[in-house]
């Protein structure tokens, strides 16, 4: 049952176009494609679409070379490349929410690449902290909802959004229970697992991925074996776009154990629950703010919360024994605050590995060895200090 579980996941993480297309044959309803990573998937949820978050392709980047520059991070490459391929033909309409320049160079690509394309574009205001954030997060909410009826041709009403977000939380709720028992080391899930839960969770029917997860958790729960006893470690960075699946397994081929992660495929997406009694926009505005005090995020800006605080708890919380940043090359935001991450950690000593990721792929024998002497060097840590 679980390995039946898992494939289905699997199918939608790894082919999320071609899931989305099996199911609009299906449903006959149709697809919303957007942008990670603020994009309230309720509201198109409610309007009966499938919304998906658009994923960065494993193929090769090829005609999208010509269109867009190419010091632009592997996602938004990788999205105009499907584009001009013709990938998205399933969707259809995009909606776009903006978080760095680059995003904002892919979207107007993207229109240019497909002129017949429904492209909608929302801009939520990226200060936290001010006295007009929730109003400007809920107007830009309100003309969200707008462009989506014009869509569907049909007006969404509170009780169908208040539905969908009962929906979303509920499936947010499993997955962190997940979390909750690998951090605990009552289950074995190695990282590719996590990921498939979290990414099909990003593209699949809401309802019958919730269905898969409360069958999965009670698999879970059943399961006696426990996680292996590797050096415990903290995944963070990889905003966009799923670290490789290679990366995460030669991680812990060399002797790690993932027990948690602030990636966007990972905890961060589900990291936050909407209200669920209310005006239900009032209760999104709310979630845009809380999300960035759940898991802060270095696209935003908020005086009283900072990442790298949240990075030395979370590693103390879980446990863990060192970090492993995963940058994806060319992700500004990541490139910015990454010195803070490196100051804090090394303030308080916690030994810590920054790997920088391409679409096209690195080298994985150098890297298994980069990850090899981190791993040695904590244990070496751990070593002398239990002596003195």
């Amino acid at each position: 049952m679980k390995s039946q579980i898992f494939e289905k996941l699997r199918h939608a993480s790894e082919k999320p176009l071609t899931a989305a297309r099996e199911w609009k044959e299906t449903n006959r309803k149709m697809v919303v494609g957007s942008f990670p990573m603020n994009f309230p998937g309720e509201l198109a949820h409610a309007a009966g679409t499938l919304p998906m978050l658009i994923q960065e392709a494993e193929d090769p980047i090829t005609v999208g070379h010509g269109i867009i520059y190419p010091f632009y991070c592997g996602y938004t490459r990788s999205l105009v490349d499907q584009a001009a391929k013709g990938d998205f033909e399933v969707l259809d309409a995009i909606m776009f929410g903006d978080h760095c320049v680059q995003l904002l160079g892919a979207a107007d690509a993207v229109r240019m690449t497909l002129p017949k394309k429904r492209v909608a574009f929302y801009q939520l205001i990226s200060s936290m902290c001010d006295p007009w954030t929730h109003g400007r997060a809920r107007e830009s909410f309100v003309g969200l909802k707008k462009v989506l009826e014009e869509l569907v041709g049909n007006a969404i009403d509170d009780d169908a959004l208040r539905s969908s977000i009962r929906l979303f939380n509920k499936n947010r709720r499993l997955i962190r229970h997940i979390y909750e028992l690998r951090r605990t080391g009552r289950v074995a899930l190695t990282a590719r697992e996590m990921q498939y839960i979290v990414k099909s969770s990003m593209v699949m029917d809401k309802a019958e991925h919730t269905a898969l997860m409360e069958a999965l958790v009670a698999e879970l729960e059943r399961d006696r074996s426990t996680a292996p006893a590797g050096v415990r470690v903290h995944l963070s960075g990889h905003f966009c776009q799923a670290p490789k699946p290679e990366i995460l397994d030669l991680i812990e081929s060399c002797g790690a154990t993932v027990v948690g992660d602030d990636l966007f495929h990972g905890y961060r997406y589900i990291s936050t629950d909407v209200r669920e009694d209310g005006d239900p926009l009032d209760a999104l505005a709310e979630w845009y703010m809380a999300r960035n005090t759940g898991v802060p995020c270095p696209t935003r800006v908020q005086n009283d919360i900072d990442w790298d605080g949240y990075l030395i708890n979370a590693v103390e919380n879980e446990k863990a024994q060192g970090l492993i940043v995963l940058m994806a090359k060319f992700c500004e935001p990541h490139m910015y605050y990454y010195p803070e991450v490196k100051h804090t950690f090394e303030r308080h000593g916690v030994p810590h590995l920054l790997i920088e990721t391409e679409h096209e792929g690195i080298p994985l024998e150098g890297l298994k060895t980069r990850v090899e002497t981190f791993l040695e060097i904590v244990k070496r840590r751990e070593a002398v200090a239990l002596a003195n």
